[in-house]
């Protein structure tokens, strides 16, 4: 396999590397970054940025304002941009937006992209995906799907609870995954204006690098015309997988780039730094991390490269994505771990970006489905003899983060 990035990808990614450099970076200590993400008048300045430069939402098709690019292209684009945590937004590729421009772009009604899809790969909008609940509702089992959509007249009243929804504050769609009785689990669109829904609060986490945060919301006879399905009855896990199978690779590309960003740190402060005689990377203790660290990077990348090549041939399975999401997500996040750990006290503080991406990146191993469902997802995979993995579980596994 040749790994060598042709020009186009190479010019793609100098390209990108510079725009993060010179127009993002200057930007982290920006006070309208705060504890649930940038604000929207900061998100709004980003993504200008990045659409006078081209830039702008790389994974969506040409006719709707994207890039168009291939998967090993967002491989590319998505890990200059996660370098820095406010890249993503500048790009448009941040999460949820970037999967549920994926989903609306392969399952939605014409109409349905016109309204929705085109003014969120513009960058004009946000959106959330309403999935996650609370006990005793769906969280790593989506069987266990308590939020309801009861037929009413030419549409649908939904009632629920959602938490964990990333980007609630602030979004205009929102994708929310509701039971139809004796049919299934659909999918709905909604404006997020409407009556009927109530955004409790906002949840603190470690992360704060995710625009709107992630919200607790609540649907009371939120009423919903039948247009508003998004695919097809009953076929809400299925849709599901649609968006969530390769939104955990591109999850993997954005946060590889913010490993690559600790690293790089963190070597600079190896060199830098003398201690007992010598330069602190000189002494095995720390040169031995920073060759861990080298290797983590390494194998992520070519996991990344792998399955956006596997995608680019329509034939990424589910346990090959799950393989991935484990791979890198415990990988990376070990690449963030050491580079602290070779900081020292400056690695628990403000004083370098190194702190902000270890508590940012400790989510990742959880977002998206946990590492031990995947793990679990894999094991039946492999005792069932390797079938096609959309036969596990009819394509319900493996469905938690949203």
């Amino acid at each position: 396999m040749n790994f060598e990035l042709n020009p186009e990808l190479s010019e793609l990614q100098s390209r990108v590397r510079q725009f993060v450099a010179e127009a993002v970076i200057p930007l982290e200590n920006d006070p309208r970054c705060g504890a649930h993400g940038p604000d929207e008048s900061l998100r709004e300045q980003l993504v200008g940025l990045a659409r006078r430069a081209g830039l702008l939402s790389p994974h969506a098709a040409i006719e709707y304002g994207g890039m168009g690019l291939s998967h090993l292209g967002r491989a590319i684009a998505f890990e200059e941009a996660g370098y820095s945590m406010l890249g993503p937004v500048a790009l448009n590729v941040f999460a949820p937006d970037e999967g549920n421009m994926h989903l609306l772009e392969a399952v939605a009604t014409p109409a349905q992209k016109e309204q929705w899809l085109r003014p969120l790969a513009a960058g004009a909008i946000r959106s959330c995906f309403c999935m996650t609940e609370p006990a005793p509702g769906a969280g790593s089992d989506p069987g266990m799907l308590a939020t309801a959509a009861v037929p009413d007249g030419d549409g649908y009243l939904i009632n629920g609870r959602k938490w964990f929804i990333t980007g609630a504050d602030g979004a205009k769609l929102g994708i929310v995954m509701a039971m139809v009785p004796g049919v299934g689990a659909t999918m709905f669109l909604t404006d997020m204006a409407a009556p009927g829904i109530r955004l409790e609060r906002n949840m603190d986490t470690l992360d704060t690098c995710f625009p709107g945060g992630h919200g607790v919301l609540t649907f009371e006879n939120l009423r919903v015309p039948a247009s508003a399905i998004l695919g097809e009855l009953g076929q809400g896990y299925r849709n599901a997988q649609v968006r969530l199978s390769p939104a955990r690779l591109t999850h993997c590309m954005r946060w590889l780039g913010a490993a690559r960003r600790a690293h790089d740190i963190a070597v600079d402060y190896a060199r830098r730094r003398q201690a007992f005689g010598k330069a602190i990377g000189e002494h095995e203790g720390v040169g031995f991390m920073l060759a861990d660290n080298e290797m983590d990077l390494h194998i992520a990348r070519l996991t990344i490269w792998h399955c956006a090549g596997v995608l680019d041939q329509g034939r990424l399975a589910l346990h090959e994505s799950s393989r991935a999401k484990v791979i890198v997500s415990e990988a990376v996040w070990r690449v963030a771990d050491r580079c602290v750990q070779i900081l020292g006290g400056q690695g628990v503080t403000s004083e370098t970006v190194v702190a902000r991406i270890f508590a940012d990146m400790r989510a990742f191993r959880i977002y998206d489905g946990p590492s031990e469902v995947h793990r679990w997802s894999l094991a039946k995979h492999i005792i069932k003899g390797r079938r096609t993995a959309t036969a596990i579980d009819g394509g319900r596994s493996s469905l938690a983060g949203s």
